[in-house]
């Protein structure tokens, strides 16, 4: 499913597709954990991120729901969010410039809507942390970016 933003003003749409963390691999050879992002629709490009170790284990913790018996940051942070009635709309990867992947949380507040910056691995492990978890959308730029 892709999702339309509508434009900013004087600025035209951006288009984002809807991913699904595949898989959390840590290989020897490399020096970080990759988190495997595929899209959920034709043509099934994937994304393959570099993470820190702890956000790679927080990641597969939050793909298989297990919870620690103190809260981690991300666990505390998704508490905090459902407390004070907030929803996590959507985690989106925005850009990628330099290396470095770029993402935003989108939430629902008693305010309105809210995006706040933040890291890619955080914004996935609280989009999965979610009672039902938040889509992760990247930008069809960013993907043909790795597909052109």
């Amino acid at each position: 499913m892709s999702e339309q933003e509508p434009p900013a003003a004087g600025a035209d749409a951006v288009q984002f597709r809807v991913m699904t963390v595949e898989s959390v691999l840590f290989d020897l050879g490399e020096a970080s954990p990759q988190v495997h992002l595929m899209e959920e629709e034709s043509p099934f490009r994937y994304l393959s991120i570099s993470v820190a170790l702890p956000e790679a284990q927080a990641i597969h913790h939050a793909l298989v729901g297990s919870k620690g018996p103190r809260p981690s940051t991300h666990e505390l942070a998704s508490a905090i969010i459902r407390q004070l009635q907030a929803d996590i709309i959507a985690a989106r990867i925005l850009r990628h410039e330099g290396g470095v992947f770029y993402a935003e949380l989108d939430l629902m507040t008693t305010r309105g809507r809210q995006q706040f910056d933040c890291r890619t691995s955080d914004a996935v492990i609280l989009a999965l942390r979610q009672p039902v978890a938040a889509p992760i959308l990247c930008a069809e730029e960013v993907l043909a970016t790795f597909y052109s």
